[in-house]
């Protein structure tokens, strides 16, 4: 097989998707009825971070373990990254020796460098401008309680961070519309996005009217890893972009809400919505680790027999 890495939404295709959300379904069925499914022994997984991290550190942690593989952390400060080595001789060196790796690093062009020079397919667990796991365990959650996301409307709620990029990729490839808002300043940079149209999104002065008649609403912190300088400054500057009831109410009756997590209460979210009806945060997060588990057998084995019919996305 040849390589193949996961370092953007974009790297795959519709119908690649439609499958892993097949193999994600049945990896999770085995996973909530106690069925081991090891089809991953003998294989190890490095997982590389420069940044901070609890769900995915953990969802790929015990994701490999459950195919039957073994793990092998290693954070910049206890590596020879720390001294400086450059991130090729790394890729060069730790490629030799495991079978996957996953990194969470500061710029994309980190972690696309160490792909160039990777024996082993690369998964993007987290960069500064992109978060494709994120957001593929976050449509598999919608597909899982809505159906089809197709033609769709996600509401972008706050800064047009890595999350926000990487919903407006995934909009392109599954043909839905996001209403982002951003207070100004922070607006879309279509370049850092990597998109090459607006077809499927469009900008609102005003969160209320990108809410209005949305399937989804979703946000992220105000105030991003790396950012945390700004933090006093970010506060003044979202006030009006908290989603809160009212903004919910402006949505779809059925409509959902999102947070990749950690939250804030309070800040970009009110404790009514996050903790309501309408949350969905729980399994999306939980959903982080039966997508990864999907994406890893992919990358390592190809595709395997599925059963079942594939999903509409």
């Amino acid at each position: 097989m040849p390589v193949r890495h996961y370092l953007q939404f974009r790297d795959f295709s519709l119908e690649e998707y439609e499958y892993l959300f097949a193999r994600t379904g049945w990896i999770k069925d085995m996973f909530k009825r106690y069925v081991a499914y090891q089809p991953l022994r003998d294989r190890t997984l490095a997982m590389v971070f420069e940044k901070h991290s609890t769900r995915t550190r953990v969802s790929f942690e015990a994701g490999m373990h459950q195919l039957g593989g073994t793990v092998i952390t290693l954070m910049t400060r206890d590596t020879q990254l720390g001294r400086g080595e450059p991130i090729e001789d790394v890729a060069r060196v730790i490629t030799r020796m495991v079978d996957i790796v996953m990194i969470r690093t500061f710029e994309q062009s980190i972690i696309e460098r160490f792909a160039a020079h990777s024996r082993v397919p690369v998964v993007n667990g987290l960069t500064n401008e992109y978060h494709p796991c994120q957001i593929l365990g976050d449509i598999y959650t919608y597909v899982e309680h809505r159906g089809s996301i197709r033609g769709r409307t996600v509401a972008w709620i706050g800064d047009s961070n890595n999350v926000c990029n990487t919903w407006l990729q995934a909009a392109e490839t599954f043909d839905f519309n996001v209403h982002v808002s951003t207070p100004p300043g922070y607006e879309v940079e279509p370049e850092r996005a990597g998109l090459y149209g607006t077809d499927h999104y469009e900008e609102f002065e005003d969160p209320a009217e990108a809410a209005a008649g949305a399937d989804l609403i979703t946000t992220d912190v105000w105030t991003s890893m790396g950012d945390e300088s700004e933090g006093a400054q970010r506060r003044r500057d979202f006030e009006a972009w908290r989603v809160d009831e009212r903004m919910m109410r402006a949505a779809r009756k059925d409509a959902l809400f999102m947070h990749c997590l950690p939250a804030h209460r309070g800040e970009e979210v009110t404790a009514g919505v996050i903790d309501g009806p309408q949350s969905v945060v729980w399994d999306e997060a939980e959903n982080r680790l039966h997508v990864q588990k999907a994406l890893m057998e992919y990358l390592l084995l190809g595709r395997v027999k599925t059963q079942g019919e594939l999903w509409s996305t």
